[in-house]
């Protein structure tokens, strides 16, 4: 029989004949953990909503720092809970601040052995548990805030940040703390700028492992889910203010953006796989509906497979052992 002539089929025919002509390759340096460390803490403390995953302490997220590098990891994210809130977010901004103190202390433990990144917003801060200044009409104050983005940079990379990352969707933050970072002599800490961050009901967890005092929402200033072209243009304004890497959150139902952005931009992207993709696999696995480290796996693939660069990942640790 000479039909049919290609036959797609030899290429899988074994494990080792798929694994050679894989297209998309994961290794432990792609990913990027997130870490969270709660002021007020003795120990670390499990998040209910997100199965695994701790507020850590300054001494256990040290061990976790650790661990990261000894697996081999790309990238640390730094939360930070901290004991007091305000309307400015001063915790935020003090140099002895949570936060300051959490990149503190992991640059001690890991030198330069990984990229150390930060979260540069407020809402982790902020008594009302927005990202910037609040007008007196509830709005958020898009300019008021970038003069605290910009204080918040400095701080994060006088602490020891190689990274900061800017993600509270205020136009023109990029540009803001780039200047002040220069202006500070911090040519060389980077920014990784959280360009098209949805706003997502997949972020539902995160805000229990940050103890967000949010009411309402962020959709005045994070973007509307039926939008490509604004994700594609906001890309485009944050690389042209200094941006070094862009990010797009969250990854699974946003495929499609991180396709199109990896196509345009000429830096390296990044994808956030959040904290409800992380809560609705855990939960499926639990029940038994899903292979749980296949899925893990197939997720993590996606996301690279798509264009990105790096994932942040709750799974970065387990998914580097089971590489």
């Amino acid at each position: 029989m000479s039909f049919p002539l290609d036959r797609p089929r030899r290429l899988r025919t074994t494990p080792a004949m798929r694994r050679l002509a894989a297209e998309t390759r994961l290794h432990p340096a792609d990913f990027v953990l997130p870490l969270f460390v709660k002021e007020t803490v003795s120990d670390p403390t499990p998040i209910a909503s997100m199965p695994g995953v701790l507020q850590h302490t300054l001494g256990s997220v040290r061990k976790a720092a650790a661990e990261a590098v000894a697996e081999g990891l790309g990238g640390l994210m730094l939360f930070a809970i901290p004991a007091e809130k305000d309307a400015r977010g001063s915790a935020g901004l003090a140099p002895d601040g949570i936060l300051q103190r959490v990149i503190a202390e992991v640059r001690d433990e890991v030198g330069d052995d990984i990229v150390i990144m930060s979260d540069l917003c407020l809402d982790e801060f902020t008594d009302h548990g927005h990202c910037g200044v609040i007008r007196d009409d509830g709005t958020v104050d898009n300019d008021a805030t970038l003069e605290l983005y910009a204080e918040m940079g400095i701080r994060q990379a006088e602490a020891g940040a190689h990274m900061v990352a800017p993600s509270g969707m205020m136009d023109g933050q990029v540009a803001v703390i780039r200047r002040a970072l220069d202006e500070a002599g911090r040519q060389d800490t980077s920014i990784l700028a959280y360009s098209a961050k949805y706003a997502s009901a997949f972020f539902g967890p995160f805000r229990d492992a940050v103890e967000s005092s949010l009411k309402g929402d962020r959709s005045a200033y994070q973007e509307n889910p039926a939008n490509t072209r604004e994700s594609l243009r906001e890309v485009r304004l944050d690389v042209e203010e200094g941006a070094d890497m862009i990010m797009v959150k969250p990854a699974l139902s946003y495929l499609d953006i991180v396709r199109q952005v990896a196509d345009m931009a000429e830096v390296p992207v990044v994808a956030y796989q959040v904290s409800g993709e992380y809560a609705m696999v855990e939960a499926a696995a639990a029940n038994g509906w899903l292979d749980r480290e296949r899925t893990i796996m197939e997720t993590l693939t996606s996301v690279r497979r798509a264009g990105a660069t790096s994932v942040l990942t709750y799974w970065a640790v387990e998914a580097a052992r089971m590489l």
